[in-house]
């Protein structure tokens, strides 16, 4: 991995996980279409490492809240830390039954182009619906949430732009349902991080370079602190439909090469 594909790979990584437009699934096209490879698990856990540090730094002072909460004790906190684990059964359960359908999902790019129309049609549907005002999800709200994330899995389902439209549609004030999404995803990715460490073990630190490999890390860190603010501040714009016709356009494309391009 030369110095140009860490930095690239990290702002992707960084910009794509957190905004409502797919990581999965722009990975699925720019491998059938251009031809890129997966960067190798040595690198894929320095991504996911990063992915969970930029939520770390986004949300330092709600995490120190909570900690400070449940280290007292406090109801409020262990109801939240409860949601969150709530929200969090339904993808770790799909996850290990349907393992095979969904890796199988990978690889069909029309799939990916279907998906990518699902979730442009989410974003506006959720973009334009009213918005409510609680500031956390019920019980049903926070596993309906993590049915989202469940579904998400698939290539072309944005995991952010599904979760967060789940939590608007819960009820919950927009901003406080992307902080919901973000703090959820914590485990689910730091998880997938640790499932990788016996095969990072067997490749060996030689398959990615320090220097790049760093970069790349740092990349997606800063990135992702950027697009997490991003999203939050057009959420408080009510502005989350606007990554619709991205979603529209690039499942288009998709489609078209699909059957066309190939």
């Amino acid at each position: 991995m030369t110095w140009w594909d860490g930095l690239v790979l990290g702002l992707v990584q960084g910009l794509t996980e957190f905004l409502p437009v797919s990581s999965s699934g722009h990975l699925v096209v720019a491998e059938a279409v251009l031809g890129l490879r997966t960067p190798g698990v040595v690198v894929e856990v320095a991504l996911h490492v990063a992915t969970v540090a930029a939520v770390v730094v986004a949300y330092a002072g709600r995490l120190r809240e909570l900690l400070v909460g449940l280290a007292r004790g406090a109801g409020g906190a262990w109801r939240f830390v409860g949601l969150l684990a709530l929200a969090s059964l339904p993808a770790g359960i799909v996850g290990v039954l349907f393992r095979d359908f969904f890796e199988a999902a990978f690889d069909s790019v029309a799939l990916v182009g279907v998906n990518f129309l699902i979730t442009g049609t989410v974003l506006w549907v959720a973009g334009r619906h009213r918005s409510g005002t609680r500031p956390e999800p019920g019980a049903a709200g926070a596993f309906g949430i993590g049915v989202a994330q469940a579904i998400a899995i698939l290539p072309g389902i944005s995991r952010s732009g599904t979760t967060v439209a789940a939590g608007i549609w819960a009820g919950v004030d927009p901003v406080r349902a992307a902080e919901f999404s973000f703090l959820m995803s914590l485990p689910a990715i730091a998880g997938a991080a640790l499932l990788q460490i016996p095969d990072v073990v067997t490749a060996g630190a030689a398959v990615a370079p320090a220097g790049p490999l760093l970069l790349s890390a740092t990349a997606a860190m800063v990135s992702g602190v950027v697009a997490i603010r991003l999203l939050v501040r057009l959420l408080a714009r009510r502005a989350f439909h606007r990554f619709a016709p991205y979603c529209w356009t690039i499942g288009v494309a998709t489609l078209t090469w699909a059957v066309i391009g190939r």
